[in-house]
């Protein structure tokens, strides 16, 4: 690989958000509480940094990088956007709520960015690894966030109850992925694409197809929260303080759908007969049901969730 084929100035967003996420980590470490207040302004000039970098740079068409494992695109940008807004409306929120019950900590804007790192990622990869590391990146950030308030018990309970439902699922991911691997010889989503467009009907591999794609589907359940996949989200949202609960109820609910974009639409698009009836059952499901427990919910929390 030459340093030409990285094509690493489409990268700058992700790059310019690591580097102030570290920069955050360093400068909350040698400030005091009554000056606490510079991580959040940090993070929040970050945010919009990162977007105006994004704005500048928009693709027009489809542009690889990395090897062909960072992928950029109208959609991509889109979402990346829609991603940091969000995080930047839970931050405003998170600055009075946070100091009421001080827990106002810098690490919190850190965890933050680096789950947002995760996310535009995820909504970047064209590659399994790429994508599976982001979610990682963001599962991770996630779990320690529900954790934040240490001193509340419903919190860790519903941290442990996320980590562990979480790490099911992302074994699961990582199963269904390693069958496509196996079956493609490639980690790449496009050659993936090409493998499956070229399985004979009724041979092995279709098999083999289809066990992957029911791991890939129902991890993508688990981590979107459809039902009957969905019983982690009462607990964790009530569980968790009510800015962690704004955040993780929406942003790694964008990166979620760009995740079965990258792996169902570009990569099995070739199975969409079998994976679009799955995802309607899920759907319907996820309405139905949703709506209906929610009726005898007391907690706003849960009733949402």
């Amino acid at each position: 690989m030459t340093f030409d084929a990285l094509n690493i100035a489409i990268t700058w967003p992700e790059i310019f958000l690591l580097t102030m996420a570290c920069v955050v980590l360093v400068v909350d470490v040698y400030i005091d509480d009554e000056r606490r207040n510079l991580s959040y302004s940090l993070s929040q000039l970050t945010l919009l940094v990162t977007a105006g970098l994004i704005t500048l740079g928009e693709a027009e068409q489809r542009v690889l990088a990395f090897n062909d494992m960072f992928v950029q695109d109208p959609l991509g940008d889109t979402l990346k956007l829609f991603i940091l807004a969000i995080t930047f409306v839970v931050f405003v929120y998170s600055r009075d709520y946070l100091r009421e019950r001080n827990i106002f900590k810098g690490e919190f804007y850190v965890l933050g960015l680096f789950g947002v790192l995760g996310m535009m990622i995820m909504v970047s990869s064209s590659n399994l690894l790429l994508l599976y590391l982001g979610l990682e990146l963001m599962s991770l950030c996630l779990y320690a966030m529900v954790a934040f308030n240490r001193d509340n018990g419903n919190a860790s309970e519903a941290a442990m109850k996320y980590f562990v439902l979480g790490a099911i699922a992302s074994g699961m991911l990582l199963y269904g992925m390693s069958i496509l691997y196996g079956l493609s010889g490639s980690l790449a989503i496009a050659d993936v694409a090409n493998a499956v467009a070229t399985v004979e009907s009724g041979s092995g591999a279709q098999l083999g197809l289809v066990f992957a794609l029911v791991f890939i589907v129902v991890a993508l359940a688990f981590k979107l929260g459809a039902v009957p996949f969905h019983m982690w989200i009462p607990d964790v949202y009530h569980g968790s303080p009510t800015v962690v609960t704004a955040y993780i109820s929406s942003a790694p609910k964008i990166a979620g759908f760009a995740m079965v974009i990258r792996l169902l639409v570009e990569g099995l698009g070739g199975l969409h007969a079998d994976w679009q009836m799955m995802l309607v059952i899920l759907a319907v499901l996820s309405m139905a049901a949703g709506n209906i427990i929610a009726i005898a919910q007391t907690n706003i929390k849960r009733m949402l969730a």
